[in-house]
């Protein structure tokens, strides 16, 4: 017989909690609620949802709506989405992180300060992300994105350096990356950076460490989407070879499933609890035919 067990510490961080109870507090209200963008990386809870009644749309959308409700996700936006909501009358339902906001705030007080000294202010983080456009648009897109160190090669060491993280990022990463802008600057420039990695986020790595040691197979739940899902499977992988990505329990290839493992099923902060209580029925389905 398996056994399986679901990380208790996987799931939904506050931040994503907290958006999808405000989407659930406004979509009892009645009336149409749209949401700027996916409320998390994550298909089927926002199959859920939009089945409740939640629109998702794009910025370009967004830009022609006029007297409606949006809701703003986690991830955080721009300045420019605040104007446009003004200018067209629309009622924002603001369900940024805590943590992103202090970020943008952090960021655009550096920019105001620094834009006159030819500081350059730099994210690690990844192009296009949403997070990263917001943060991005505190700095009137001046700011120059870090995915890797590999990429360093386009900052000037011999001018400032001010580097901050997109809250999701690893922390080993970050450092790596500090360590090597310290022992590149030149001629007396000057380098800072600020720590806005969200721990409830960093922590989870040696969680998924440990978890993923106890186990004979994992069972990695998460939406394609999710960079932070992309970082705790690689740290999955990097401690158990037999683990597996899977977005929905049909993904689950029955052949990896044979008596007497021990699976664990853990997942991404974007990851809802009950799909990986239905990736473990489907194990649990799979299994029982083992035993016949």
């Amino acid at each position: 017989m398996n056994t399986i067990e679901i990380d208790s510490k996987s799931g939904f961080c506050f931040g994503v909690v907290n958006a999808i109870k405000k989407a659930e507090e406004e979509l009892d209200k009645g009336g149409i609620l749209y949401c700027l963008g996916d409320i998390v990386h994550n298909n089927l809870e926002v199959e859920r949802l939009e089945k409740l009644g939640l629109k998702t749309i794009n910025h370009e959308q967004f830009a022609e709506l006029k007297n409606a409700r949006v809701l703003l996700r986690a991830h955080g936006e721009p300045p420019s989405t605040y104007e446009i909501a003004k200018e067209n009358n629309i009622e924002i339902i603001d369900a940024s992180c805590p943590v992103v906001l202090r970020l943008q705030r952090r960021i655009k007080d550096k920019h105001k300060t620094e834009i006159d000294n030819d500081t350059q202010i730099v994210i690690y983080g990844e192009k296009g992300h949403a997070e990263v456009n917001g943060l991005m648009g505190q700095t009137d897109a001046r700011a120059i994105v870090i995915e890797k160190k590999e990429e360093l090669d386009k900052l000037d060491f011999t001018r400032n350096i001010c580097l901050f993280s997109q809250t999701t990022k690893p922390l080993d990463g970050f450092r790596e990356v500090i360590d090597i802008i310290e022992s590149r600057m030149q001629n007396g420039a000057q380098f800072e950076y600020v720590d806005t990695i969200c721990r409830q986020v960093s922590n989870r790595i040696p969680n998924i460490k440990e978890f993923a040691t106890k186990h004979d197979i994992i069972l990695f739940v998460a939406g394609q989407k999710s960079s932070n899902g992309k970082v705790l499977f690689s740290e999955c992988k990097k401690y158990n070879t037999n683990s597996y990505f899977v977005s929905s329990p049909d993904e689950i290839d029955p052949s990896i499933i044979k008596k007497g493992l021990s699976i664990g099923v853990c997942g991404a902060t974007s990851t809802p609890k009950w799909q990986m209580e239905e990736v473990e029925k489907r194990i649990d389905e799979i299994s029982s035919h083992l035993e016949e």
